[in-house]
């Protein structure tokens, strides 16, 4: 079955692909598209298979290899010879996976709060938020997302929107098989060995105070990867493309720009 797509901005410019994380909706990236588009780029978001627009069986075992062939397939759908690729966590691995699968088709990568191999701080996080999944549902499960991906003030302060991010996410929650396979795979991801491999252009992004996905790990894919540029922040959390916005999206088309020129001038 067809990937959900959509498409924004000029025909004719360059391709940024987004691709979210745990949640898998092109929705996510809401506070980036704007920006992009106003930058002059043609973005296109998709909704992952399994989730949101996207419904589906995923095969078995699920893996970031899958993934990564999914973005293909949009990229086909839509045109799209090569891209940008923008990656939140889950979708930085695939970003990363797809960048050595087919090289050809990445011109540059931007890594949100991602990470090259497993960690046993998200690996202890991943088992408290599957016990609450197995224990008392999606509607516990839902509830404690946002205390993975907010810092504890902005979430205080921004409580209603918070609130009905987690009354969309219960609504549209794909079931608990098919979390269960997108969180396996994630968890089974690990490329350290081959960073040295990916030979396009890097912008590392990760917030110190996330909860959920240590500095650390980003700072690892900036020591491994050959052409990468780390953007560390103190505060704005796992998901601080929305909490930082203005200051995220900035740093995102200022490195567009470098990667747009070094790509032009090979």
């Amino acid at each position: 079955m067809a990937l959900y797509h959509e498409v924004h901005g000029p025909a004719d410019g360059e391709t940024v692909l987004l691709s979210s994380g745990l949640g898998g909706s092109a929705a996510f990236w809401q506070p980036q598209i704007p920006a992009l588009v106003e930058a002059g780029y043609r973005v296109v978001g998709y909704d992952q298979r399994g989730t949101g627009r996207s419904p589906g069986t995923l095969p078995a075992p699920y893996s970031i290899a899958h993934m990564a062939q999914d973005v293909v397939e949009v990229m086909d759908a839509t045109g799209t010879t090569r891209c940008h690729l923008m990656g939140h966590a889950l979708g930085g691995l695939v970003g990363l996976q797809l960048a050595l699968d087919a090289p050809e088709r990445i011109a540059s990568l931007v890594l949100v709060n991602a990470w090259s191999q497993p960690n046993p701080h998200s690996a202890r996080c991943f088992d408290a938020r599957l016990a609450l999944l197995g224990a008392l549902g999606p509607r516990a499960y839902v509830e404690a997302q946002p205390i993975f991906l907010y810092p504890a003030a902005w979430a205080a302060a921004h409580a209603d929107k918070v609130q009905a991010e987690v009354d969309h996410a219960f609504a549209h929650f794909p079931g608990e098989a098919t979390m269960r396979a997108r969180i396996a795979a994630l968890r089974a991801f690990d490329v350290d060995a081959r960073l040295g491999e990916i030979d396009v252009p890097a912008l590392v992004m990760g917030a110190m105070d996330d909860t959920l996905v240590p500095w650390t790990c980003s700072r690892r894919l900036a020591e491994g990867l050959p052409h990468a540029t780390l953007d560390l922040i103190p505060h704005g959390g796992h998901a601080h493309s929305a909490t930082t916005a203005a200051a995220f999206n900035d740093c995102v088309r200022s490195f567009l720009a470098r990667a747009s020129h070094s790509v032009t001038a090979s």
